[in-house]
């Protein structure tokens, strides 16, 4: 197969594998890299290095910042990044946080609003390590025979401004795009025709002008649940901007049809994101 998957997700966030599954299964489909990109968070990155070690994948630590613009939910990733960098750091915690205190407020609701009986203790059970997220809650809701699986659970109860679902604290996607910079990382917008998962909006091509002007390096322009419009629309924009394109899966390890490796990214792409860090690293 070849390529680099750059967009994955394990246990650590919202995934339902271990790292050293993710690295397993990469290897098993003939990947050459493999990004790591939990929610908002750094742990997994000793994990995955020593999980792939002296086998020849490349292993690109990174993560998945949750942003948010008008209400709706903007995933930026960042590679490389130094994980010591007490600014991210500080920020990321404060996410993880938020993350707990919204989860009390979507199981509240669920209660008292849609008459679903789940428990913050499930919730911190289906959680495991990880950071609370909303899958976890949805698995929740799923054990209660309320909904078939995750999906159900999102598209009528949990999506953006679905009757379970409670604003987050988040920083706006510029921002974002500083944050993960100024720790050393190289910066790509997470599929941007997903922005808005009610509606079914891409992201306005200001907004990604302005990452773009805030130092972001990329689209991923190639993702499993983009439209062909969508593909060349971005990878349009891409060309105008004069960012990299890239593509990943956005692999969760079984919680949506979609499988490890499914989309990848280019030697070329790949090797351009590194230049782009380094001539950063360099101003």
């Amino acid at each position: 197969m070849g390529g680099w998957d750059l967009h994955t997700h394990s246990d650590l966030s919202d995934g339902l594998t271990t790292i050293e599954q993710n690295v397993a299964e990469a290897l098993a489909v003939g990947l050459e890299g493999l990004g790591v990109t939990d929610h908002d968070t750094t742990a997994p990155f000793d994990r995955a290095l020593a999980a792939a070690d002296g086998t020849g994948l490349e292993i690109i630590c990174g993560t998945e910042f949750s942003a948010e613009l008008r209400g709706a939910s903007v995933h930026v990733l960042g590679y490389w990044i130094n994980p010591t960098d007490v600014p991210l750091q500080d920020e990321l915690d404060r996410l993880r946080n938020e993350r707990e205190r919204r989860a009390e407020e979507i199981v509240r609701r669920f209660n008292d609003d849609c008459d679903i009986p789940i428990t913050m203790e499930r919730v911190r059970e289906l959680a495991g390590e990880s950071p609370i997220a909303r899958p976890h809650i949805a698995r929740a809701v799923v054990e209660t025979g309320a909904a078939a699986d995750v999906t159900e659970v999102f598209d009528t109860w949990l999506a953006d401004d679905g009757p379970a679902y409670v604003p987050k604290y988040a920083v706006d996607p510029v921002t974002a795009v500083g944050l993960l910079t100024g720790a050393g990382g190289v910066v790509v917008v997470a599929h941007p025709g997903l922005y808005g998962s009610r509606t079914g909006d891409a992201l306005d091509d200001e907004v990604i002008e302005a990452m773009a002007a805030a130092g972001m390096a990329g689209i991923e322009a190639d993702h499993p649940e983009h439209t062909d419009e969508h593909r060349a629309r971005f990878r349009a924009l891409a060309d105008a901007l004069g960012l990299v394109v890239t593509a990943g899966s956005d692999y969760h390890g079984g919680a949506r049809d979609r499988t490890l490796g499914e989309v990848t990214t280019s030697r070329a792409a790949v090797d351009a994101l590194r230049e782009r860090q380094r001539s950063t690293r360099r101003d």
